[in-house]
């Protein structure tokens, strides 16, 4: 699992914490917490469900006790494989980042992780009819603010 999903659990980090270094740092830590703490996967779930919600948090908990800078060019986070200059990823960034925590969270495991609804269900502990709901309100906010930046 480690090796199938690692670039997608990276890029998912980085857009949580804003700042690559610290997401590469929030997934090691994650798999580091996932390896203690594997005797409390009860298999109720799918375990690539459980891991994901291990590196959700452990990205939040990066954002909430370290400080982080913005993005560096050229980072994997939002923009990426888009085919646009820097300057549109740094501003998709900063249009993706005044969205809700959990809309955030949700586009971030859809988007950069290609989860399907079910597992980004289980890795955010929300039902699978909140993840479309959430997509769609995350969609329309980013169109709105889309259409108040000034040209």
């Amino acid at each position: 699992m480690y090796r199938r999903r690692l670039a997608e659990l990276r890029r998912v980090a980085t857009a949580i914490t804003g700042s690559r270094e610290a997401g590469l740092d929030a997934v090691q830590d994650a798999f580091a917490a996932a390896i203690r703490q594997r005797g409390s996967f009860r298999g109720e779930g799918s375990l690539d469900a459980w891991l994901w919600r291990i590196v959700v948090n452990t990205a939040r908990d990066y954002t909430l006790t370290r400080s982080t800078l913005p993005l560096e060019d050229g980072a994997d986070g939002p923009g990426v494989g888009v085919a646009a200059s820097e300057s549109v990823g740094a501003d998709l960034h900063a249009l993706v980042s005044q969205l809700p925590e959990r809309q955030r969270l949700t586009l971030f495991l859809r988007y950069y992780a290609d989860l399907d609804y079910g597992t980004i269900a289980e890795a955010l502990q929300i039902s699978p009819g909140t993840v479309g709901a959430t997509l769609n309100q995350a969609r329309e906010g980013l169109r709105q603010l889309v259409n108040e930046v000034p040209s």
